[in-house]
């Protein structure tokens, strides 16, 4: 190796260490939002591959990022792993990434890291859109974990924020239409009670990677007060350097929830 290399990988290590230092001393998100994008154009770009290339990095990627936050304190981490939008896609690519993803579950459901740190697993989605393999696989992956609370994994799969929204408006609608509930004791506290994580904190932190500057119908009722972070870097290639950069920056801002 070069010594202009080697000078660089020292100073670059350096910093990566200060910047750990610095990040583990101040206040971590307790629940990080991850738009994961990137991943055909790292194919492309990058790797000069197809796109499920980049898919299968992505994903492995995502065990990577998810040792990240056990390994900082982040108790919840949940993904965009696939919209419903994404069904419009090639329908090879679109039996690709759900084979991936169902094989990537049952992956957490073994992984004895998973087991050790006590993370759930866990799906959030319309599953009337998924494919029986799919559904098992989410099945598995929730037999394996269901006792733990430690941490969370949630994959958003067939997810659409929107859509999120009318199925619970549709499912409160219907709880009055039947009589269980008033109209007048719908509060935002109803809504958020009936939506997929009404169990979980709201995201404190939504990272997209890619360059992207937008939310694409993620998370649309959760993310009222969240921090967001834009990355130019595509996912396959997001580093731990750019995840302790988030983090540095959510511990900048000063969250004020509209006061």
């Amino acid at each position: 190796m070069a010594l202009p290399k080697i000078i660089s990988n020292a100073a670059y290590s350096t910093y990566e260490s200060q910047l750990e230092k610095e990040v583990l001393a101040g206040p971590v998100p307790g629940h990080l939002a991850i738009i994961m994008d990137g991943n055909r154009r790292y194919a492309k770009e990058v790797l000069q591959a197809e796109p499920r290339e980049g898919h299968i990095m992505g994903r492995a990627k995502l065990e990577e990022v998810l040792g990240w936050c056990m390994d900082t304190g982040i108790k919840v981490l949940t993904v965009y792993a696939f919209s419903t939008e994404n069904f419009n896609r090639d329908q090879e690519e679109v039996s690709f990434l759900m084979d991936l993803i169902s094989q990537a579950l049952r992956d957490f459901a073994d992984d004895p890291r998973v087991h050790e740190n006590r993370v759930r697993v866990g799906v959030l989605g319309d599953p009337s859109m998924l494919p029986e393999s799919m559904l098992e696989a989410i099945s598995y992956a929730d037999e394996r974990t269901s006792g733990y609370s430690d941490h969370h994994l949630n994959m958003a799969v067939a997810y659409g924020g929107r859509q999120e929204i009318v199925t619970a408006v549709k499912e409160i609608a219907r709880k009055v239409k039947e009589g269980a509930m008033d109209v007048e004791d719908i509060t935002e506290g109803t809504l958020s009670g009936h939506m997929y994580m009404s169990s979980m904190p709201d995201p404190d932190l939504v990272l997209r990677t890619s360059g992207e500057v937008r939310i694409s119908n993620f998370l649309l009722w959760q993310m009222a007060y969240s921090e967001l972070y834009f990355t130019d870097v595509y996912w396959p290639g997001f580093r731990y350097i750019d995840f302790l950069r988030s983090i540095r920056a959510y511990q900048q801002r000063s969250r004020r929830y509209g006061t």
